[in-house]
This record gives C-alpha cells, sequence and structure tokens, in this order.
C-alpha cells in the first residue's frame, strides 16, 4: 500500500459487515485513522481488535441522531477531527411495493436516506466548525447504488432510498462547496456481501448473473480505487460527481 491517506481520520458508517468492513482495512492499510460504527458491536470490536489502535469502534445507530452525534464525540477525543466521512450504512428489504409493510417501508428510508443525511451532516458540521474552508480536505463519500438508476421487482424502497442518496451528494456538494468539503457518491453494482444474503446462490439469483453482459459478479475490491481518490488529496478538484461501478452490469 502506498499511505496516501497518512494523517487522515476517517469515521465509516455500517462497519460491522460487507461494504464497510472492507472499507475499514483498506483505509487502515493506506495509513488512515478509523472510527468504524455500527449497532452491531460484538462485530466492530473485534475488526478494531485485528486492525489494531488505528482503529476505534463505537456503538452507532444512524436512525437516531443521539448516537451520531456521539459517535463523532467518541472520534474527536480518540483521534481529532474527523475528515473523511464514509456514509455506508444501508439496510433491504425484500417484496413487492404492493405487499412491503410500512414498518418495513420505514425502516429503510430512515436507514438509508435519514441516516445517511444527519451522518454527512453531522460530518459537515464539524468540518465548518474546525475551520476546513482554509485547507479543502474535507471529505465526505456517500455509498449508494446501481438500484438508483434502474426499474425491478421486490426493491421499490431501497432503489428510491439510493436514488435520493445520488441527488442529496450533489445537494450537499453544492451546499457545501466553499466550505472545503467535497462530496461525492459511489454507486456499487451487485457484489456479494451479507446483504445479498443467499440470493446469487439460488436458480434465480445465478440467472441474474447469467444476463449480466460479462456474465460475472462486481468484485468487492472494484471499490478500491474510487474511495481511495474520494477520500485522498488527489480528489481536491472532484465534487458533486457519482460514479458507477459495477463491470457494466447497468448497461
Amino acid at each position: 500500500m502506498s499511505g496516501r491517506l497518512e494523517g487522515r481520520i476517517a469515521l465509516i458508517t455500517g462497519a460491522s459487515s460487507g461494504f464497510g468492513a472492507h472499507f475499514a482495512r483498506l483505509l487502515v492499510n493506506e495509513g488512515a485513522r478509523v472510527v468504524i460504527g455500527a449497532r452491531r458491536t460484538d462485530r466492530i470490536a473485534a475488526l478494531a481488535a485485528e486492525l489494531g489502535a488505528s482503529v476505534h469502534a463505537v456503538a452507532m445507530d444512524v436512525t437516531d441522531e443521539a448516537s451520531i452525534i456521539a459517535a463523532y464525540d467518541a472520534a474527536e477525543e480518540r483521534f481529532g477531527t474527523v475528515d473523511s466521512v464514509i456514509a455506508n450504512a444501508g439496510i433491504a428489504v425484500a417484496g413487492r411495493s404492493v405487499d412491503l409493510p410500512l414498518a418495513d417501508i420505514a425502516s429503510v428510508v430512515n436507514t438509508n436516506f435519514v441516516g445517511l443525511y444527519l451522518t454527512a451532516r453531522e460530518g459537515a458540521r464539524r468540518m465548518i466548525a474546525a475551520g476546513f474552508k482554509a485547507h479543502g480536505r474535507g471529505r465526505v463519500v456517500l455509498i449508494g447504488s446501481i438500484t438508483a438508476e434502474m426499474t425491478g421487482q421486490g426493491d421499490s424502497a431501497y432503489a428510491a432510498t439510493k436514488a435520493g442518496v445520488a441527488h442529496l451528494g450533489r445537494q450537499f456538494a453544492r451546499e457545501w462547496v466553499r466550505q472545503g468539503i467535497n462530496v461525492n457518491t459511489i454507486q456499487p453494482g451487485y457484489i456479494q456481501t451479507e446483504v445479498a444474503g443467499d440470493w446469487f446462490q439460488t436458480e434465480g439469483g445465478k440467472a441474474q448473473i447469467a444476463a449480466f453482459h460479462r456474465k460475472r459478479m462486481c468484485p468487492i475490491e472494484a471499490l478500491d480505487e474510487p474511495l481511495l481518490l474520494f477520500t485522498s488529496d488527489a480528489s481536491a478538484h472532484i465534487t458533486g460527481s457519482t460514479l458507477t461501478v459495477d463491470d457494466g452490469q447497468v448497461l
């Protein structure tokens, strides 16, 4: 690794598995000090123990603003002001729109959109208060999904929240453009994670993979370079961008 994030302080939500855990390992390997937040505290504690003193685990529920504030407080106490926010926490509840219970719709919206909004906003508030306007090193990365660009069956609430995330990234970028904070969105394709469950091992999932132009899943490592770009000094002149990383699945 090149150590291109040396000196940076990152906060990652949804870090107990999948993208979040992968991102934590990546950023630590590139020299960042990383705060990992999630509701499943046993998992993030184990991840912090694995990665060492550069990682601090905090209990964090993105649907609870007080929990978000407390996580940032803990981050500042341990490492200092967070300069790189990776708003990754998200959930999916499968079901046709005519059947999905209100509680499930609310849970998806509150986690994927409202929680992401509050996470990014709290990070920006603190960067602004810390004077990031002077050096322009603030970074916010929102994790969306290619479902924002698609229509389908069984994920209407999830896809709609991810479409909202893409536009929210542009809104935040415009609002904070003079405050030294760059905001960009990564839209991953279909990648095998805990959120996907065992779907891609079923006959339906296999048929979906066979229908992709390259007839394969997108590896999680495909997200590494985009994330490192958006969290590093190399993206000093990139804000308000939405980058799809899906191996051509959405074409």
